[in-house]
């Protein structure tokens, strides 16, 4: 019996090209049947919009999709685009009180259920060694030590999760301790077993429970995989750390296939492939969506074996989706203002008053 590119596209996730569904991009979508969809700041134009988009891609699919977004706190914060800004994981370490921490993720919640989004990509759980390295985690990390990171992140992913959104740790096996920025170029982690396990990987086992999904970044691991594939792309890391030495049953995702660290090796289908047998369930295309009948084939053409499994945890997640709430504009006016007060409350008053240093620099995970 032939595949459809439906029996691919499960596999995959999406980002769309711009705040309104074009044509192509509908015939796109009736003809792969993605998974679910990602939005960034170039689908945001208002909160009736953003709405109109969601309610739209919602009635695109044949079934619940997934709605993700990256609404971390800082220069990761899409929703930024259209309302305040709330403060970023570096801020809220530094002030060191977890209930704002807690208000964060439970404002987070409320406005992905008011907007119709269900899963949050977020939060980070890499460590702030070194704040100004170039690999990409500038003020994203909950803390510099793993307790640290574990205490803040924790009370991040309780205020989301009562408000019925899912959660996503981030960036499995890691982006503490590279020089480059997985962006861009491929970053090799000359860490041991025995470091990674001491270290940053503590996060990661302490809220494996906690967290609805992991993502697993690009990276190279010439200690947990001698063949020099990037960690998402690898059996090793993937199917034999997460799968089989932690006994990990939750979904997993890439980090986004469009990045330079694995669109510089690797053909997209290629990539889709070689993700999907390592051990991964979703795979994130966030700005090529017009290659996804490519992958889409190619993922429809693997054995059962490989398909199985991940259609199961998909499957799985999936029935825990939360269905939207119906939309005010009022109420995200009175979100939009708590927002505000979050921020005032976990700055110093002339830091409230300022742009945040976020925007300094590291502008490609602000931008996408």
């Amino acid at each position: 019996m032939p595949h459809s590119l439906a029996d691919g596209g499960k596999f995959l996730v999406l980002g769309i090209p711009g705040p309104e569904v074009d044509l192509a991009t509908r015939e796109l979508i009736e003809a792969v049947r993605p998974s679910g969809f990602i939005l960034f700041a170039r689908n945001l134009r208002s909160a009736e919009q953003l709405r109109a988009l969601l309610d739209e891609l919602r009635g695109l699919s044949s079934f619940p999709p997934f709605l993700a977004m990256d609404q971390e706190g800082g220069r990761v914060s899409r929703l930024r685009r259209i309302g305040n800004e709330p403060p970023s994981a570096r801020d809220l370490r530094e002030r060191g009180d977890s209930s704002l921490i807690l208000r964060h993720g439970t404002l987070t919640g409320q406005l992905f259920r008011l907007f119709g989004l269900n899963w949050n990509l977020a939060p980070v759980l890499d460590l702030a060694v070194d704040e100004e390295a170039d690999n990409s985690l500038r003020n994203r990390c909950y803390g510099r030590s793993p307790d640290e990171v574990s205490r803040f992140a924790s009370a991040f992913l309780e205020g989301m999760q009562a408000e019925g959104i899912l959660s996503c740790g981030k960036h499995f096996p890691g982006y503490t301790f590279v020089h480059v920025d997985p962006h861009q170029t491929l970053p090799t982690l000359d860490r041991t077993l025995r470091e990674l396990e001491a270290t940053e990987w503590k996060p990661f086992r302490e809220l494996l429970a906690a967290c609805d999904s992991l993502m697993v970044g690009h990276v190279r691991c010439p200690n947990l995989d001698s063949s020099g594939a990037p960690s998402s792309l690898s059996p090793a890391v993937v199917e034999g750390i997460l799968r089989r030495k932690w006994g990990y049953s939750g979904l997993v995702v890439t980090d986004d296939l469009d990045m330079g660290a694995i669109a510089n090796q690797y053909s997209l289908p290629e990539a889709a492939e070689l993700a999907l047998r390592a051990g991964n369930d979703l795979l994130l295309v966030c700005h090529r969506p017009s290659l996804a009948r490519e992958a889409a084939e190619r993922l429809a053409r693997l054995p059962d074996a490989v398909r199985a499994p991940a259609e199961r945890r998909i499957e799985t997640l999936r029935r825990r989706l939360a269905a939207p709430l119906p939309f005010s504009f009022e109420r995200f006016v009175d979100l939009d203002v708590q927002v505000a007060r979050l921020r005032v409350d976990s700055l110093s008053p002339q830091r409230a008053s300022e742009p945040t240093r976020d925007h300094a620099k590291h502008s490609p995970v602000e931008t996408f």
